[in-house]
């Protein structure tokens, strides 16, 4: 190993571990972007060479601005509170019911809104109303948990590391999907089954409390006009 590997993994191992640790609780980019930095610093990469490699991500950087933005805007307007309240409600009672509502849910957001959405948005609301409805929430956090991973390759969006894996040799969606349709819809269903199997003493019996936050209020079907207008 030359020193200059050395130097490299050292410095990368102690921004993990940043990333990891969160010494003074900072935010986890600060740690990647110190690791960054001193990779820049000490000459491992010349400056120029970062400067064009961070360009060649600007399509990447815009995707993930783009998606937590509309996560961010979803989470604020109630639609996972909304969609994890729905799914107690439509479960009537059943654990297992209300796993595979839960499941189905967190199949969609991850397909259409990227896994990131499912386990750090979507997760929380669903333990939430778990919670209220007197459930021990393990169960639907793991369903959570594990279809953020198995369909985030339905869709090239499903997962932003598939963005950044293709980059520019990103297939057509015809492309994508006759290469990875199949083993998305494997790999959902296995899971499911699994983890359902896995949890099936967690999922009996029956449950009788609601969320408390349910009903919420429904979106109109057409817009509103403001008296100003």
């Amino acid at each position: 190993m030359t020193p200059n590997s050395g130097l490299t993994l050292a410095i990368a191992g102690l921004a993990v571990a940043g990333v990891v640790v969160r010494p003074a609780r900072l935010p986890e980019a600060v740690w990647a972007v110190l690791g960054a930095l001193a990779i820049v610093l000490t000459g491992l990469l010349p400056l120029q060479a970062a400067l064009d490699a961070a360009a060649r991500g600007l399509d990447v950087y815009l995707f993930l601005i783009g998606m937590m933005l509309l996560s961010e805007t979803a989470r604020r307007e109630g639609l996972f509170d909304w969609l994890a309240a729905e799914a107690v409600t439509h479960a009537d009672g059943s654990p297992r019911r209300l796993f595979v509502l839960v499941y189905a849910v967190g199949t969609v957001v991850t397909v259409f809104m990227s896994n990131d959405a499912t386990a750090v948005v979507l997760t929380p609301a669903v333990f939430a109303v778990a919670r209220e409805a007197k459930l021990k929430p393990l169960p639907f956090l793991f369903a959570c948990a594990f279809i953020a991973n198995a369909a985030s390759f339905v869709l090239p969006i499903s997962n932003p590391a598939n963005i950044v894996l293709f980059g520019s040799r990103m297939p057509h969606l015809l492309s994508w999907l006759a290469r990875f349709a199949l083993p998305s819809i494997a790999a959902v269903g296995m899971t499911y089954i699994a983890l359902h199997w896995a949890m099936r003493s967690e999922l009996s019996g029956r449950f009788t409390g609601t969320p408390s936050r349910h009903p919420l209020p429904r979106l109109p079907r057409s817009p509103s006009r403001s008296p100003s207008s």
